[in-house]
């Protein structure tokens, strides 16, 4: 792997304090890709001067543009792409090198909201960082006895499958190509936002989509690469940025963090991601993709004082760049929700964009950035409903760690089932969100509403 550039570096950290030293972060990356020295670095965004390069225009979409994806049955329908354009000599630049490091990509194709200087190398070349293309599954009662009670696992139900896929892995490997009874998906986190997003991987026009990590960020956070078209599409909004499939959108999955004890509890038939083993290769490299999942490559990285890593933009001052959130859009109102406000409120209810909701809290999961050995700091985990069951709003409240509603007075679980009373057996609608590092969903989503009080909220703390 090549070391992160002198400009690169020199942009990300002449302004912002870093947690680690730039030669600690090459290190950490060059274990965490495991990939030779001598490996091509992901293009550095280029400086304002013509390109002599002339871009090549990848062949065009053969479908018309269009809108969704339905995650169970996939529809044969248009994307929604944008066409190819002129570039500036500053995209020119940008594609000429990418083209010069095996990049296929359709590099006339970026979208309007994207500065091609604002992307940045990660320190790793496309797949240093390994995807896991054939994940392996333990049911819950054959769980490995590595398995920590208290870690923290993505939460996925779909189409009467549950699983967990430990957080432990994802810091190492980032991305999931998996299939869930029929479903073709993608589970996804980037460990410098902190940001657990799940997709389908199936286009309207049915193509299914197989990702990888490219090496490059964009406000830090992973960028993700296709490689049926080589779009480059960003994580943490799920939209192809350049490329032929740019200005599509994948659709959200409704997904949570919580610790693996509870995931157990809850879903006794559920099943759980394996650790790679020195027999798994990469499809794409051929390397092994095995890692050592007892450190983390991003020890201490989430502390509260600390700041983010290559990331280049401004930073939103209403909270601090590291303070972990739970983030909400629904229509045209984006909401963030504090984990120290929710840590004092552990069941709150609102409304947002007319939907009564309800975000329930809980401050036993562990950290991802802690080290398996020695002490496990505690980073807190959310869910999120709609709280309409029939025709009745529901209003929620904890005590002695027992949530139940103000209306029937049914018992119900974290993961928004009803246990007993009037409505047992029921079950609340989850609604996508995510918890951030502030500074990561900030910087995508800078008219975000904070709701960090009992006075902020449409319907009161109880």
């Amino acid at each position: 792997m090549t070391n992160i550039s002198s400009t690169t570096l020199g942009r990300a950290l002449s302004r912002r304090r870093t947690l680690i030293s730039a030669a600690a972060f090459v290190a950490v990356v060059a274990v965490a890709c495991g990939s030779d020295p001598d490996s091509q670095q992901a293009p550095a965004a280029p400086a304002d001067s013509p390109a002599s390069g002339v871009v090549t225009a990848a062949p065009a979409a053969t479908v018309a543009p269009s809108s969704t994806t339905n995650p169970t049955t996939p529809d044969t329908g248009a994307i929604d792409s944008i066409p190819g354009r002129v570039l500036s000599s500053v995209e020119q630049t940008f594609a000429s090198r990418a083209q010069g490091q095996g990049w296929e990509t359709d590099f006339t194709k970026i979208v309007d909201n994207v500065d091609v200087r604002d992307i940045l190398s990660g320190g790793v070349p496309r797949d240093g960082i390994p995807s896991i293309d054939n994940p392996k599954f333990a049911a819950v009662s054959d769980a490995p006895a590595y398995l920590r009670s208290d870690e923290p696992v993505i939460v996925l139900e779909l189409n009467g499958a549950q699983r967990a896929y430990p957080l432990s892995i994802l810091t190492w490997h980032e991305i999931v190509n998996d299939e869930v009874n029929g479903v073709p998906i993608v589970v996804t986190f980037c460990p410098l936002c902190n940001t657990s997003i799940t997709f389908p991987r199936t286009l309207p026009d049915g193509r299914v989509l197989d990702f990888g990590v490219s090496g490059n960020l964009r406000n830090s956070d992973l960028i993700m690469y296709d490689r049926q078209t080589e779009t480059w599409w960003q994580q943490i909004t799920g939209e192809g940025i350049i490329g032929e499939l740019a200005g599509t959108k994948l659709e959200f999955l409704p997904v949570a963090i919580t610790s693996w004890d509870q995931f157990a509890t809850q879903f006794p038939d559920g099943d759980v991601l394996l650790q790679p083993t020195s027999l798994d290769r990469h499809p794409v490299t051929g390397a092994p993709i095995a890692r050592n999942y007892s450190s983390p490559p991003y020890a201490g990285y989430d502390s509260i004082n600390s700041s983010p890593f290559l990331f280049d933009g401004p930073l939103d001052g209403r909270l601090l760049p590291m303070e972990r959130v739970a983030t909400v859009s629904l229509g045209e109102l984006e909401v963030a929700y504090p984990f120290n406000f929710l840590a004092e409120n552990p069941v709150i209810n609102d409304v947002v964009d007319e939907m009564p909701v309800t975000v329930f809290f809980d401050d036993g999961t562990e950290s991802a950035f802690t080290a398996r050995s020695g002490n496990f700091s505690k980073s807190g985990s959310t869910t999120l409903f709609g709280r309409t069951v029939g025709d009745r709003v529901l209003t929620f409240s904890v005590e002695n760690g027992v949530i139940t509603d103000a209306e029937t007075g049914s018992t119900w679980s974290k993961f928004g089932k009803a246990l007993d009373g009037e409505l047992a057996g029921a079950e609340l609608e989850p609604v996508v969100h995510a918890a951030h590092f502030w500074f990561a969903w900030a910087a995508f989503s800078p008219e975000t509403e904070i709701r960090d009080s009992t006075d902020s909220l449409t319907s009161t703390v109880v």
